[in-house]
């Protein structure tokens, strides 16, 4: 016969380990701090693009739907559409409304937009990327865990930011630089990716500048 006292202590066990496994307890909750605080957070470190490849970090995969015909291009544009553009055959996207944040302007066809990483992939792997899996990389390359990862933005705005950090490129709309700081950093603070000394200066400047400002980011898992 089984000690009662034994099967009360397993039936214990087993009745804890579903929420000890679950993908919601092994995730940090989120956190929403100042701009200031966030900034404070931010892990030093040089940079070095040694070995970067736009290919170390595939993208753009299946998305967060694989059945929905939608790579994560398509599924961020539907996310983030205004007004909502038809879908056709193969996930094929027209019409639609979205706005750039970037350069404060409208644009009314896919076509017309980029998806800019906010935290550039290639500043990933200056700032740690380079040390991670393939598979964390992708991760990071697809990321709609977080609303600000990923941004849809005129393709003009894009390609002028390119690679560079905010101590070498701020929207064209300096009304949104106080935005644009938090989800750099809170980017950053999310998958645990360090700051250079000028880029460090550049966000306390931007923190400094922008007092009301706060941050909301989640540990990526």
């Amino acid at each position: 016969m089984v000690n009662p006292v034994l099967r009360g202590l397993v039936a214990a066990v087993l009745a804890v380990l579903p929420h000890v496994l679950s993908p919601a307890a092994a995730h940090a909750a989120p956190q929403t701090l100042s701009l200031t605080e966030a900034v404070d957070r931010l892990p030093q470190g040089a940079e070095s693009r040694d070995g970067y490849s736009r290919d170390r970090f595939r993208h753009w995969n299946t998305g967060d739907d694989p059945d929905d015909g939608c790579n994560t291009r398509a599924e961020v544009l539907l996310t983030e559409a205004l007004e909502p553009p038809t879908v056709t055959a193969g996930c094929r996207l027209s019409g639609g409304r979205w706005w750039s944040y970037y350069d404060t302007t409208w644009v009314t066809a896919p076509s017309g937009l980029d998806i800019d990483h906010m935290v550039p992939l290639a500043e990933a792997w200056d700032s740690g990327a380079s040390t991670w899996t393939p598979q964390r990389r992708e991760a990071y390359a697809n990321d709609q865990g977080a609303a600000t990862s990923l941004v849809a933005v005129t393709a003009r705005s894009n390609r002028s930011k390119a690679d560079q950090d905010p101590a070498q490129w701020l929207p064209p709309a300096t009304d949104t630089h106080c935005r644009y700081a938090a989800e750099w950093t809170g980017t950053k603070l999310r998958w645990s990716l360090t700051a250079d000394t000028t880029e460090l200066t550049t966000l306390n400047d931007l923190a400094a500048a922008c007092p009301d400002q706060t941050v909301t980011y989640e540990p990526a898992p």
